[in-house]
């Protein structure tokens, strides 16, 4: 690491990005010394305006706190990525090109990035490390990915999650987790920065299954088949795209997953819950005024995987044939039912 990340940005308003600015800014109050300056990035000055006085984000985890004596809230990309040496990522993949859209291509040279994102760019069907590469110039060797089971509300809400940060660079990722680190968040480190990435993406399409599944009236027996055969497609998949000898069973693969596919908080399960109770797609994007990242990353991973791997995925294509076929809920559901052990 070529010199010490003082100057922090996230970038993106939502849930996450939310929930990371106060983890932060946190480590900033209680380390002055170790963080010089945070910015937090939000897509519009109205937005931003609101937190600065009102101290707190009024779309999305309202509950928490912002200090303006710690943060810098702003709806100025240039000038949030102009003062920073790291920057994190947290806005939804389908809107990240067009985010980032004002900065030059030599905007983010000689920045450590953190990825935040769980999805594929829908335009290229790339995984945000290989588009920062692509189109930025920016190396894999700084870049880092946060993953692991952590739904915003619950660490905003303080309660006990393990963040995997996965990086080529020790040094880095261990800089970075250090930020992170506090009495409600322990971090693991990781190299499989390709592995997690594709994992985060493939858990929103099983969890969207999962949703699915629960609305047509599946119980927790059939829950469990489904999640066995998808972890085991995701293990496929992963090892096809990139050999990595990685435990598939770890936090950042499974325990993403399983988070995912259960928990109340998760909007891909709840996407598919609707999708399940008969909602059409539209409707139920509409009603959750949320992103659902596992409705992009559905098109993007099969058309991927048709294209270039070739892996057998009866979960991923049950859930593509409903949602972009218009494949009638329980004739999929029941198709796949025959396929899985």
């Amino acid at each position: 690491m070529d010199q010490p990340i003082k100057k922090i940005a996230v970038l993106g308003g939502g849930s996450w990005g939310t929930a990371l600015t106060k983890i932060v800014s946190e480590h900033k109050r209680n380390h002055p010394e170790a963080i010089e300056s945070l910015f937090w990035w939000v897509r519009d000055e109205e937005t931003a305006s609101y937190i600065r006085t009102q101290k707190h984000n009024p779309r999305y985890i309202s509950s928490v706190e912002i200090h303006p004596e710690l943060v810098k809230v702003t709806s100025n990309i240039q000038d949030a990525v102009l003062h920073a040496d790291l920057i994190v990522l947290a806005i939804p993949s389908a809107f990240l090109k067009e985010a980032l859209s004002p900065l030059n291509a030599t905007a983010l040279q000689g920045k450590w990035i953190v990825s935040a994102i769980k999805g594929l760019l829908p335009h290229s069907k790339q995984i945000v490390a290989d588009y920062l590469m692509s189109d930025f110039d920016i190396p894999h060797e700084r870049m880092m990915v946060i993953s692991g089971p952590c739904h915003a509300e619950e660490v905003a809400a303080e309660k006990l999650s393990y963040l995997t940060i996965a990086s080529l660079t020790e040094q880095a990722a261990v800089a970075f987790a250090a930020m992170l680190q506090c009495r409600f968040i322990k971090t693991i480190i990781s190299n499989d920065i390709t592995g997690t990435e594709y994992g985060a993406v493939l858990k929103n399409i099983y969890a969207v299954a999962s949703g699915i599944c629960h609305g047509i009236g599946y119980g927790d027996n059939f829950q469990a088949v489904l999640i066995s055969n998808s972890i085991r497609e995701m293990e496929a998949f992963l090892y096809k795209v990139h050999a990595h000898p990685r435990e598939i069973n770890h936090s950042a693969y499974l325990g993403d997953l399983l988070v995912t596919a259960y928990s109340q908080h998760s909007r891909n399960r709840t996407f598919g819950n609707m999708l399940g109770k008969g909602y059409s797609v539209k409707s139920a994007q509409l009603e959750m005024n949320m992103v659902a990242e596992g409705f992009y990353a559905t098109k993007s991973m099969y058309e991927l995987n048709q294209e270039q791997l070739h892996v057998d995925m009866p979960i991923a294509e049950a859930v593509y044939n409903i949602i972009y076929k218009g494949e009638p809920v329980k004739k999929a559901i029941q198709q796949l039912c025959e396929k899985l052990v």
